[in-house]
């Protein structure tokens, strides 16, 4: 794979990891990248639950670690690539979501599954009442 198809991977990495990132932007609104691993090998929990439906294993697994003004957040990215798309923006699916390793990171995930689901619907969010940033940054991921 060309280099400038990973750098664009990254690119997208880095624009879902910060769509996340949106839920605590009132605690830190510059998080950095510490550190990533390639876990090639390792399927994520999800990535071995859609291989066993019958869905694609991934074809590379990463942990990022990022550095949230003074606290590091592990995030699994798994990326995907679909050979029937092949040559479309939609041939590869990089799925980034805070590694359940705490109790705020199971929080995130439940709260952004529930903003994300509101949207979807067009209603604002539950909890602010106003029309979330974090779902138009999905979308906008989505759509890269």
């Amino acid at each position: 794979m060309p280099g400038h198809h990973f750098a664009a991977m990254n690119e997208r990495t880095w624009h879902n990891v910060m769509m996340w990132e949106r839920l605590h932007a009132s605690e830190c609104g510059a998080p950095m990248l510490l550190k990533f691993q390639g876990k090639p090998h390792d399927l994520s929990p999800l990535a071995w639950v859609r291989q066993m439906l019958g869905g694609p294993a991934p074809f590379d697994r990463h942990d990022w670690t990022i550095d949230r003004c003074g606290k590091e957040v592990r995030y699994v990215i798994d990326f995907y690539f679909y050979d029937e798309k092949a040559g479309t923006p939609e041939a590869f699916e990089i799925i980034t979501r805070p590694a359940i390793d705490s109790f705020e990171n199971a929080l995130d995930r439940a709260k952004m599954n529930i903003y994300l689901k509101f949207a979807e619907w067009g209603l604002p969010c539950p909890i602010s009442g106003h029309q979330g940033t974090v779902a138009s940054a999905s979308a906008g991921a989505q759509q890269q």
